[in-house]
């Protein structure tokens, strides 16, 4: 009955769950609202302490995703998928086309994508074994990878935050922390450098933080330093649930805006926040290039266009920011709000 509960608590369609033996599959497909269209979202693989961690971060995830698609203007609704990494992977064309076909299975319903843990690689595997998969490559006509978007995306969200929040033109002279500096942190690192950020970066794989460093200018700050350190805007760009109630109160940062999904450990941290008067910027609002790219595949992708509704959320950022301050509501609040608004109108 838990289970039901917590569908029931986040308003949920429908929850998949698949298995096969001879590839060591282990995956859930969460269906979370398809009011605007078919569901979509990326296949994320890690290992997970619980099984009932996986189901609780795809549950959270596709949630996002509804949102996402909703408050990008895309007719696309919410869905994710993770697969519970084996302690090492035999064969991952195996892996993925045993993935490919439970995808298929669902007769279009859910649509894949790349995510934490896969990559276009992957995404061409499991096109061997369902139409239902996005972000391949542009010479299969493809749109790519999806991580210079998405940074695309949440620089400009960023400069919307720091123009409503802080009363500033541009990121020129702030200074932005880049927590994690993977394929999306890296290229947001490059872009708010480009406008003229003083730039800092913390990651768990030091070579990338060096890379950083190298090749960005950036400086380097421990991973388990870089939420205290004093910045004007602070960017999770790695995994989600980064801030709880604790350590938030360690927080010197003005503006909270990355690329990370889930941010919020839960609901009630948008608000502490909001009362510590730190602008929170709702990761699924901020960070939506990416699907914006993906998501133009289905009618032939055309980059010049994804990026134009992609700097799109920058107005998108500062309508929100306007309306949390005359509510006096926390951005996150307005966001849902303003999402729900779009969907009851499709409904």
């Amino acid at each position: 009955m838990v289970l039901f509960e917590m569908l029931a608590a986040h308003n949920y369609g429908e929850l998949h769950f698949g298995r096969d033996e001879a590839s060591g599959l282990a995956c859930i497909i969460a269906i979370h609202d398809t009011r605007l269209g078919p569901a979509l979202g990326g296949c994320r693989m890690r290992r997970y302490d619980r099984e009932e961690d996986a189901l609780f971060d795809v549950v959270r995830l596709a949630r996002g995703m509804t949102y996402k698609g909703a408050m990008a203007g895309l007719k696309v609704g919410g869905g994710k998928s993770v697969i519970l990494a084996p302690p090492a992977v035999a064969d991952r064309a195996k892996l993925f086309h045993a993935f490919g076909r439970f995808v298929d299975s669902l007769g279009g319903r859910y649509t894949t994508a790349e995510d934490s843990g896969t990559s276009i690689n992957d995404m061409v595997l499991i096109r061997e074994k369902t139409k239902h998969v996005t972000g391949l490559p542009t010479a299969m006509g493809g749109s790519g990878d999806p991580s210079p978007f998405t940074a695309l995306g949440v620089r400009r969200g960023m400069e919307a935050a720091v123009e409503v929040i802080l009363g500033r033109p541009s990121l020129r002279g702030l200074t932005v922390a880049v927590q994690g500096v993977g394929h999306v942190g890296m290229n947001l690192a490059r872009e708010v450098r480009d406008a003229g950020a003083r730039l800092a970066v913390a990651d768990i794989d030091p070579i990338r933080a060096e890379i950083a460093r190298k090749e960005l200018g950036a400086e380097v700050v421990p991973l388990d330093r870089v939420l205290e350190m004093e910045c004007d805007v602070l960017a999770p760009c790695a995994l989600g649930a980064v801030f709880t109630h604790d350590n938030i109160k360690k927080l010197k940062c003005k503006v909270i805006a990355g690329a990370a999904n889930n941010q919020l450990y839960d609901p009630s941290v948008g608000r502490a926040l909001f009362e510590l008067g730190i602008a929170y910027a709702p990761d699924y609002v901020i960070n939506a290039g990416g699907l914006i790219n993906v998501v133009s595949e289905r009618d032939g992708y055309d980059a010049a266009r994804c990026r134009t509704k992609t700097l799109a959320i920058h107005d998108t950022v500062a309508t929100l920011f306007e309306r949390s301050k005359r509510d006096h509501l926390s951005p996150e609040v307005v966001a849902d709000r303003m999402a729900d608004e779009i969907l009851a109108a499709a409904g």
